[in-house]
This record gives structure tokens, sequence and C-alpha cells, in this order.
């Protein structure tokens, strides 16, 4: 498995080439530093681990043939006692891996604890996600169940090249500190670990197995076989590109076995010393790459393996030929016929899916509702079929992503008519919200206002309904505040307009729409800006419409951390001013330039919405405004923003304002900045056609109008959504 000159072991562990020791021979491994094993012969047996001693990734195996590679990690832990945190016993692990992908398919992220609020942020990509466990007595925890009760467990995403892990609590684990003293997480492979409730009390170890996929080089295989000088594969070998992470992998042909990476390194497999795995019914002649049986008088091989293992000695005739002949040629015949049957009964079968996934998605219903005297209704929403968005995304091809995450894929496409717009493919649908799905999607295609993605239509006839919007193609505010290119080119007076439209469309959301409806993940990175820098706000992926006889709902949580209303998060009693919250950290964003959540920033500063709160209250404002605004010498206005913010901030929902009272408070704010000099085009003229409703308020200011948009949570490159239990 490894060149005769080099290193074989370190302890327990094979050393298989591409991999190699320490060796001054630069033949003994790859040149890449991932695939360095250095020895530590202090210990008896010695220890290998990967590229560096101080790496601390202890090897555990190494395997040529799966292309994989396990090795310990340390676990995160987060303890309390009776006085709060107990920060000599906490560990936030952070795992930077320069080449080698984590394995999606072969680990998972588990979190442990009865008052725990897990994040796995990644370092190679702008993602995180999270993973909750709430728990109040530990007779409501099930053994050996990791479903959220006490455990929660979660999938990790491809191309994962390491990661950060942070641990919280709500309550300092005070409730549960007489049997879950601590909280624990940590990335494991799929068999390493099965929960016990005695592991809320201590968990009994201290590092996890990580299974790591690896490949070589960058390159494809094409690529790699244009440079025949560092292309790997030797003789008897294919090539495959990797599916995780980038380069390729060379494995052994069938009928060969050993290291692909070697010169004459995959041997021949003699098949006829295990007969029981490669059965002959003659004598057996082991060939280069296969076999072939030998048989009695009368009869020989057919020289093919039945099944792949098989030989099989046919009666050697010349009338059974003919016979056989003729058999192969009916049956030849026989399966054209059956191969005809079976496309036409495939194609009507795909037809009759189509037709009932068309009703399971509730398309009888939408068109019942289109079909109704409504001009308006029939005029906005379009239903598409799944051939049209097809021809128009190229078949989803990769090249027209424009957005990617936890609740599905948004592709950029193009109609007939040249029309170009956005398609939202989502992942999951409660088949038992579909007339809620149906009602929404004809409540959002009626709303044509300027501030809004507009809603074109949808397509029922696949497994999960598509969304198409109108495509937006400046970027979203996130993208504009955190980039400094374009973060200096958003003066005063342009935030001051964004704040404003934006608060105008959840107002209109809240007071004006036939059925009011919570946007439930407002954020920077769901305002998209178009070319004239006017806000579209987006994402009804997570909202509600709520009954005109409730005031607040209670849902499962979901949301994006940062944003999040902490009187939503404790209570699950879902209100419009949980949209005020939300608005409230856009609002700082706009002010600070700073993110609404970030590791980066010391504890203090890692929520923006405390540290805001905090540098308002000692009078350190100024400190925190971004330097663009600061200069312009607009303090009075800053300060009457910043107040603002903070009153939607407040942590009792019941004190915060309503969006219509933020809205006004903008518009007049906007308007004082116009009197002083504003360019009247930076006044936003809003247009919509309005929705029916039984009471409206005549004089309800148009900047309270509003629309529904089609980026969502997945475009966020940093936040994570929350789902409760995983």
């Amino acid at each position: 498995m490894t060149n005769s000159r080099c290193r074989r072991f370190c302890g327990n562990l094979e050393i298989p080439y591409p991999f190699g020791s320490n060796d001054s021979d630069p033949k003994c491994r790859n040149e890449h530093p991932s695939f360095r094993v250095v020895c530590d012969e202090s210990t008896k047996p010695p220890i290998p681990y990967m590229n560096t001693k101080d790496s601390g990734f202890q090897i555990l195996n190494i395997s040529v043939q799966n292309h994989e590679l396990r090795v310990n990690v340390s676990i995160g832990r987060d303890c309390y006692d009776s006085s709060g945190k107990d920060r000599s016993s906490s560990n936030h692990p952070v795992l930077k891996l320069a080449k080698f992908p984590i394995s999606s398919t072969k680990n998972k992220f588990i979190t442990v604890g009865c008052d725990t609020l897990a994040q796995f942020q990644g370092r190679n990509r702008n993602f995180s996600f999270g993973c909750m466990s709430s728990c109040s007595n530990i007779s409501d925890v099930i053994n050996g169940s990791c479903s959220g009760i006490g455990c929660c467990e979660t999938r990790i995403p491809k191309n994962t090249l390491g990661y950060e892990i942070s641990i919280g609590s709500f309550s300092n684990h005070f409730n549960v500190l007489k049997f879950n003293p601590c909280s624990y997480a940590f990335v494991t492979e799929n068999d390493f670990y099965n929960f016990s409730i005695d592991d809320l009390w201590r968990l009994k170890f201290n590092e996890s197995a990580l299974v790591l996929d690896w490949a070589i080089g960058s390159q494809t295989c094409e690529e790699a076989q244009k440079h025949s000088k560092s292309y790997m594969c030797t003789k008897n070998t294919n090539c495959t590109n990797a599916e995780n992470g980038f380069g390729y992998k060379c494995n052994c042909l069938e009928g060969y076995e050993g290291n692909p990476y070697l010169e004459n390194g995959c041997r021949d497999i003699d098949e006829c010393e295990n007969l029981k795995k490669y059965p002959c019914e003659g004598k057996c002649h082991n060939i280069e790459g296969n076999y072939t049986c030998s048989c009695s008088n009368g009869y020989h091989s057919d020289g093919k393996k039945d099944g792949g293992d098989r030989q099989e000695c046919i009666a050697d005739s010349s009338n059974l030929m003919k016979i056989l002949i003729g058999v192969a040629g009916a049956i030849i015949a026989l399966l054209f016929s059956i191969g005809f049957l079976y496309y036409g009964h495939k194609k009507m079968k795909f037809i009759r899916l189509r037709e009932q996934y068309f009703k399971q998605n509730g398309g009888l219903l939408l068109q019942q509702q289109l079909d109704e005297p409504d001009k308006t209704t029939k005029a906005a929403a379009n239903i598409f079929s799944a051939k049209e968005l097809e021809k128009a995304t190229n078949n989803y091809h990769e090249s027209k992503i424009v957005g990617q995450g936890g609740y599905g894929t948004v592709y950029k496409g193009s109609l007939p008519n040249d029309t170009v717009v956005a398609i939202k493919k989502s992942k999951l649908l409660d088949r038992s919200q579909i007339e809620q799905f149906i009602n929404e999607v004809i409540v959002l295609s009626q709303i044509n206002h300027r501030n809004v993605v507009k809603l074109l239509g949808c397509c029922l006839e696949t497994e999960v309904p598509l969304l198409v919007y109108e495509f937006i193609n400046n970027g979203t505010l996130f993208d504009h505040i955190h980039d400094p290119k374009k973060s200096s080119k958003l003066t005063w007076k342009t935030r001051l307009r964004i704040a404003s439209e934006t608060a105008g469309v959840l107002s209109y959301l809240h007071s004006v729409a036939s059925i009011p409806i919570i946007h439930r993940d407002i954020k920077s990175a769901n305002i998209l800006l178009d070319a004239n820098h006017t806000a579209k706000v987006s994402d009804f992926g997570a909202s509600k419409l709520i009954p005109l006889d409730q005031t607040q709902l209670f849902t499962m949580f979901q949301g994006t951390w940062g944003y999040l209303d902490p009187e939503y998060l404790l209570t699950s009693q879902l209100t419009e001013k949980s949209d005020v919250y939300s608005f409230g950290v856009v609002l700082v964003e706009l002010l600070t330039g700073k993110k609404a959540l970030s590791f980066d920033r010391s504890e203090e500063e890692r929520s923006l919405a405390m540290y805001f709160l905090s540098s308002l209250k000692n009078d350190k404002l100024f400190q925190i405004v971004e330097e663009v605004i600061a200069n312009e010498g607009i303090n009075e206005q800053v300060r009457e923003v910043a107040n603002l913010a903070k009153r939607c901030l407040t942590v009792k929902a019941e004190e915060r304002p309503t969006m219509r009272e933020v809205a006004i408070e903008l518009e007049r704010l906007r308007a004082m900045a116009n009197h002083y000099g504003v360019s009247s085009t930076d006044v936003n003229q809003e247009e919509m056609v309005h929705l029916p409703r039984e009471k409206t308020d005549a004089h309800m200011d148009t900047s309270e109008i509003i629309n529904t948009g089609y980026t969502n949570s997945m475009e966020d490159p940093i936040m994570p959504k929350v789902s409760s239990g995983r």
C-alpha cells in the first residue's frame, strides 16, 4: 500500500500512499501538507497526527478504497453552577481544514442538553445553522432518542472545510441544574454516539471521531489528465471527480485490487482462488482482470460472467446454436416491444404524476379562485407549466442558481417574452397547509407595490410548488451595508429612504392587506435593491397570514439569529411586534454598518441589538455609527433614528411602536431631510393595486403599502434559520 523505501506504520496505523510520514524523500507522499502524517514517538504506541502534532488531529484510520480519513476532534462544552457560567469548564471548539472537507454523508452535528442553543458556523463558506434542545423535567427525555428533547441532531452540508461551534443557554441552566449542569455540541461520524439520559449529567468523552473526504489536487479528472506529469492515476485504474470538495479520486478497475496511486499498485485478482465469491461450473482459468471456465466435452464457456460473478458452460451444438439464435432474435423483438410499451407507460405515468402533483398542491383550488369574476386576480396570478420553467432555466442548470440555502434554491430564468424572472424551488411543503399556501399566493399576487418583489405566479406540477417572481439584479441590502466598496455609496439620504420604504411595506402588511401578514423574517438580506437603490422587500416563505379575529399565533421558532424577537423566542407567541423588533435591528445595521450577529466580535458586542442599546445608554452612539454617516453632519437626525430603533428593540412587545407609527416617523424625518436639501428624486412615488378589505383606513399614507419577494434565508451569508428541536 506504500513505497517499500518509505515508512509504512505509525503505531497501529498503516500509512498508505499518497499519505506519508515526514520523511525526507518527496516520493513518500503527496506534496500537499494535508497528506503529511507526523508520528509522535514519545508515546507507546506512537500516535499519528495529521500535518503537524500541534494540529491536534489524531489520525484513527486512512482508507484508499473509500477515500476517507478518520480523525479525533474535541467536543464543545458550556457549563454552569449555582453562581452562573463556569468558564473554566467551557470549551467552544474551532476546526480549520486546509483541504479535506467534512463528509456530508458520514457525519452529523449533535447537541446535548435541556437548556441549550448551539450554532455551527462554517469557516470556508458564509453559512451557519443551529440546533436547539429544551426540556424542564428529566422525565420528558427519551433514552436513546436524539429527536429534540434533551438531544437533537442535524446533517452537515457539502464542501465544509471546518467550523466554529458556539453554545448558549436561555436561563443559565437554572431550572435544570440538578440533572443537567452542562450543554454539549460536537460533530461526529454517524455511528459514534448513541444518546443516553446519563449524558445530561456528564458526557463521558472529550473527543469524537470525525470522517473527512479526501481527493487529489483541485482539478477535475479531465483537467488533471491534460497535465500528465502531475496526474496520479496509474495503470489499471479509473478516475472520478470528488463529490465533496475539489479534486479527483483514483480507483482500481474491476478485477483488480490494491493502491491505485502506486506504479503497478492495482494487482490482478485471482478469482480462481476464491470460488465462493467467483463461482465456476467447469475448470477455472485466471486471466488479467477476469477469469474463464473450461467445460467438459460438448460444452464451452460463454466467456461472460452471469450477473457479474458466474460463468456458465453452454452446449456446443450447431443445431442448438441455430435454435438459440432464433430464440435470441425473438427475445430481441420482444424486448423492443416491451421497451416501446414501457416508454409509453412511463410517459403516461409521468403525465399522471404531474396531474397528481397539480391536485395535491391545490391546483384545482387555485384554478377555481382564478375563474371567479375578478379581473385583477386573473391579470396578476399566472399558473406556469413545469415544462415552461424547465426551459426558462435550461433544465435548472447550476449556472442559473442565484441563491441557495436551507429552504431551497432560487434560479434565474428567461420566459419566452424575454421577461427575466426568479424561480424559487423550495425543499418542503406541509401538505396540511395547502389551502393556506394557495390563499397566500392569491393575496400576494395582487400586491402591486414598487417596494415589494412582485410575485408573478406559480407552478404546481412538481412535487413541491415553484414560485415565480420578478428578478432584482442589484443584490441585497446586506451586501451594500457590509461590503466596504458599496457601503461608501450609501449616503444618509439613501439609507433613510430605504428604511422608510421598508417600514411602509411592513405597515401595509400589518394594517392594510385584506388578511394581515406577519413577515417573520425581516433582515437586511431579505431587502433587495434595484439599480436606483430602491428597496424591494422579499422572502415571504416564513410569513404567516393572521385571521382578522386574532392578534397572535403560537408557532414553532422560525427566523434568523440576531433578528429574532426575544419575547417570541421565549413564549412562541408570534405577533406583529415581532416584525417591529427585526426591523429595529435592520435600522441599527443601517446606522452602524455592523452585522446583526458576529462571532468575530467580543461576547459583549456579539449581538448588535444588545451592543447598540448599551452604547446608547452610555452616550457612545457616535462611537459606533458608520463613518460615512458621521461625516455628513446630520447628528440630530441620527439621534432621532437611533431613538426610534431603541423603541423597536424594547424587550416587551407591548411597549414597541406599531409599524404604522414607525413608518410615519421615518416619513417625517425624510420630509425634514428633503426640506434641507435632499433631491426630489430620493422621494419614492409608490404605486400599487389595493387589496379588498372590509375595514380600511381611508387616510392611510401610501408609504405603508408593500409587496412579496423571492429571496429567502438561503441568501443570508451568515445567519442560520432556527427551528425548534433541530
